[in-house]
């Protein structure tokens, strides 16, 4: 007997003659006949009949997973109805579900709410003060993989209708604790699943969110399937929470390539408050508001409303082989340039004190006060700092050479290629520094 998956409402399969009897018996469990149908992602149930149409039954609306079409032979309708009509085999025409792995990485999300949240004399719920919310131990029964996956699919089922989920805790903790350690555990256990999954989710806190997302585009580039970051403002089990939306939005996106219009997404990605992001372009530009991430210096990949309103053209087109640079160099800083402070006294012998990078925060298109900046930069770049230049500003183009002090500071071997967000040019510096074959000014993952 083939094994019962279809959970079907009278309503919608019932709709007359042997038809509908016969759709109904697969799905009532007190049926006299009971075939039972593997699990499958039905798109659509078909009779063949003699007339030049071919009449369907559509079932998307209780589909479970599957990647084979199935052919039944419906039971025999009384003589009066075979008269009338010639029934052949109702046909499944089978839906291929992606399969896709969620990696936990902490952050609000998947954060303990009972324990981090309290009510206020409002009635609010307001994070404990002084705990920054408290995270379930990395041993906790809570953590374990199948279990957060139960518990996950329990409070979001529309998740089981994307994809064919498995899930993986990578390491749990605030992301603000997130840096370049994880973020090469991260890009690693990414890299081992490349060939067995369709695509990644990566749920993550929104501190670091974009560093993160960056260090993945760079170290993992060319890596040609879609890894999309998320996460929420509030956790998931609370009233309110953002983190359901989220991760249907990011999951839709992940998978998009699976269904129509069928785009195929090829690049690390950050998807938050209804929108999809370039991850090496992205920002966090609010601290409490849904919206919490945007992209001044690059478009939008995508929109969600009531359908997904994708920007093909801003999409990446990965060239060249897929390689791997799974190393890290954590000796860069980043020096905002402020009027009036003079590098010398406040940053002084960076290289003595052993940091090989600086990404330069510039004024406007890449203007500095030359009198003090100009003779610090000499002395570092003698050292051999590595100087890699970006704008305070969160869009437009970097000229630095339209000036009189950036011109000066390109002379001395300042990098200045076109603009970087910040978090993307220190990560970038962290990678060039362990593998000097990369140039600093070319891009790698359309971060620049």
């Amino acid at each position: 007997m083939l094994r019962q998956a279809l959970r079907c409402k009278a309503s919608s399969l019932g709709r007359g003659g042997a038809v509908g009897r016969s759709a109904a018996q697969y799905c009532n469990p007190a049926s006299d006949m009971q075939p039972r149908l593997p699990q499958a992602h039905a798109s659509s149930v078909t009779q063949a009949t003699n007339s030049s149409e071919t009449p369907a039954i559509d079932v998307s609306a209780h589909e479970v997973p599957c990647s084979k079409s199935l052919s039944v032979t419906a039971p025999r309708a009384p003589s009066s109805a075979r008269a009338q009509t010639s029934l052949g085999p109702i046909v499944l025409v089978a839906k291929p579900l992606a399969r896709v792995l969620l990696l936990h990485t902490g952050g609000t999300l998947g954060m303990d709410s009972h324990a981090s949240y309290e009510e206020d004399v409002d009635g609010h719920h307001v994070l404990v003060s002084g705990t920054g919310g408290k995270y379930h131990a990395q041993k906790s029964q809570s953590l374990k993989p199948g279990n957060m996956l139960n518990n996950l699919l329990g409070i979001v089922p529309e998740l089981r209708q994307l994809a064919n989920l498995d899930l993986k805790v990578v390491f749990n903790r605030d992301s603000c604790n997130i840096g370049p350690k994880e973020w090469v555990t991260l890009a690693k256990a990414l890299d081992a699943s490349r060939r067995n999954y369709d695509a990644f989710l990566v749920v993550h806190g929104t501190d670091t969110m974009a560093y993160t997302a960056s260090a993945m585009s760079l170290m993992l580039a060319g890596f040609r399937k879609p890894i999309v970051f998320t996460g929420s403002q509030l956790p998931l089990a609370m009233p309110r929470s953002d983190a359901r939306q989220n991760l249907i939005d990011s999951l839709t996106c992940a998978t998009s390539s699976f269904n129509p219009p069928h785009v195929h997404l090829q690049e690390v990605a950050l998807c938050f408050g209804g929108k999809l992001l370039r991850g090496n372009r992205a920002r966090k530009v609010h601290s409490n508001v849904y919206e919490a991430f945007a992209s001044p210096s690059y478009p939008n990949l995508a929109r969600m409303g009531v359908d997904v309103e994708w920007n093909t053209g801003a999409m990446l087109q990965p060239e060249g082989v897929y390689r791997p640079r799974l190393r890290l160099d954590p000796a860069v800083l980043r020096v905002p340039i402020v009027p009036g402070v003079d590098p010398r006294v406040a940053y002084g012998d960076l290289v003595g004190r052993g940091v090989r990078g600086v990404v330069l925060e510039s004024f406007g298109v890449g203007n500095m006060p030359s009198s003090a900046w100009l003779p610090w930069l000499r002395a570092q770049r003698k050292a051999g700092l590595l100087v890699s230049m970006v704008s305070q500003c969160a869009g437009g183009a970097l000229q630095p050479e339209l000036y009189a002090s950036g011109s000066a500071a390109l002379a001395l071997g300042v990098e200045a290629g076109p603009q970087m967000t910040a978090e993307t040019a220190a990560v970038k510096m962290m990678l060039c520094l362990q593998y000097p074959d990369l140039p600093l000014g070319v891009p790698l993952a359309g971060e620049m």
